[in-house]
């Protein structure tokens, strides 16, 4: 994993967090216990605000979290931030799942058990209610959701916890070899 330190900010990682060795962490930046964040994710709290991650959160491959100058980023317990998503300065409740390349802008506020879905963008400000289901660009409710997806998003999250546990925790996944400069990947 790669943790950068800004002058005055460092990130805190709680010992039962995981981060992929291709991800990048840095500045302001606190992880709460069983988050993972997955290779090649950003979390970048480097602008005078924090980023706080709550508990069994995960950030998925390719995503990028980042704070302005005027607002952090607050990301509930049990969210998942789907791959390739950029989540910037907003605020997400607990229990949301997040869609494959979703975007939710500055000042953003995601309710709890809320969902966002793949490829949408929530503009600047917009609230997304509790047990929803957001959708478009701009995104726009398409209903509430129900209780099968409701404890879809909680399996999800819970899915994704586990997987680090069991594949990457303790080095149980390792890099077998790394290409030499110049020659093919196979």
């Amino acid at each position: 994993m790669t943790l950068r330190s800004v002058p005055g900010r460092t990130p805190r990682i709680h010992p039962g967090a995981w981060v992929d060795p291709a991800a990048l962490v840095i500045g302001d930046v606190e992880l709460a216990e069983g988050v993972s964040i997955w290779p090649f994710a950003v979390v970048r709290g480097d602008e005078g605000q924090h980023i706080r991650i709550g508990r069994n959160s995960n950030v998925q491959d390719g995503s990028v979290v980042h704070v302005t100058p005027e607002s952090p980023c607050i990301i509930g317990e049990g969210v998942t931030i789907g791959h390739r998503c950029v989540v910037h300065a907003c605020t997400v409740g607990n229990n949301v799942r997040i869609g494959i390349g979703a975007v939710v802008l500055t000042g953003a506020v995601i309710e709890d058990y809320a969902q966002v879905g793949a490829g949408a963008v929530v503009p600047p400000g917009k609230v997304v209610p509790s047990g929803t289901l957001v959708m478009g660009v701009p995104a726009k409710p398409v209903r509430q959701m129900n209780q099968e997806e409701l404890d879809d998003i909680l399996r999800n999250a819970r899915e994704y916890l586990e997987l680090w546990q069991r594949e990457y925790r303790g080095g149980a996944s390792r890099v077998v070899r790394a290409a030499a400069e110049g020659e093919a990947s196979e």
